[in-house]
């Protein structure tokens, strides 16, 4: 890999990261067509520069997250379901999944259609809970089981914990905004545990790579969430859930037959 592949995905990253289209998903596919191979280093880069795309939450929400420090309690048990798993499954996820470009597309398309009928079935309206704090910690470990299914790449991690919002009385907003906070412990967990099991046996060469696409998905990122939150105001996901089955599609007539 070098140093424009680098920032091609970094770009990539930070703009799917918070979008319910599957980060992970989308840096698989643009290795694939940008024939970068799926070596151990090649995974551990897809998983650790998503930690410079999450730091861009930490850095928009810092006085939020120092005021409401309740939100933490709430963001920690959600968080419990994925961090469980995730350490469990590590070999599994690592070794089998990531890199699988028929997991993905079959996640993308099948999350697509799934995101498409859940937001028709979904009333704004009847949404009473605006605030991140009056969700329950009951609620709170709900939308962390949903997020735990976002362990199998292309689901997306946004779009699962985005809807087990929603699922459970959230307004959009909110529950975008709780999704954006759920990532901080765990992709910092993901990642912390990913240098640990790969012992930090990287090259002086592959940590440059691995600091370029931090930074590019930082940057990336801190646009896009702030673009985000708006476009969520007046629009709904649907548009997300049709880009995700025509994505699925055309890349598997196009690349993979």
């Amino acid at each position: 890999m070098n140093y424009l592949q680098t920032i091609i995905l970094s770009i990539v990253e930070g703009i799917t990261e918070f979008l319910p289209i599957s980060s992970t998903g989308h840096l698989i596919l643009t290795s694939d067509l940008l024939k970068i191979s799926q070596t151990e280093f090649q995974k551990s880069f897809e998983i650790i520069i998503q930690l410079g795309a999450i730091l861009s939450v930490v850095v928009i929400y810092f006085q939020t997250l120092l005021r409401k420090r309740k939100i933490w309690e709430k963001v920690l048990v959600a968080f419990l379901p994925t961090g469980v798993l995730g350490f469990t499954l590590y070999k599994l996820i690592k070794h089998y999944l990531l890199g699988n470009t028929v997991v993905v597309l079959l996640s993308l398309f099948i999350g697509g259609i799934v995101l498409i009928i859940l937001e028709k079935m979904h009333n704004e309206e009847k949404s009473k809970l605006d605030d991140i704090e009056k969700i329950s910690l009951k609620n709170a470990f709900f939308i962390g089981l949903f997020q735990s299914i976002s362990m199998i790449p292309g689901v997306s991690r946004a779009a699962a914990t985005i809807f087990g919002g929603l699922y459970l009385g959230l307004n959009r907003k909110t529950a975008v905004e709780f999704s954006f906070l759920l990532a901080i412990p765990t992709m910092l967990a993901a990642t912390v545990l990913d240098l640990y099991k790969s012992h930090l046996s990287f090259t002086s060469y592959e940590y440059l790579l691995l600091a370029v696409g931090f930074a590019g998905a930082f940057i990336t990122a801190f646009v896009t969430v702030k673009y985000f939150l708006r476009f969520i105001q007046s629009h709904t996901f649907v548009p997300f859930g049709i880009y995700r089955v025509i994505l699925a599609v055309a890349f598997w007539v196009l690349i993979v037959r």
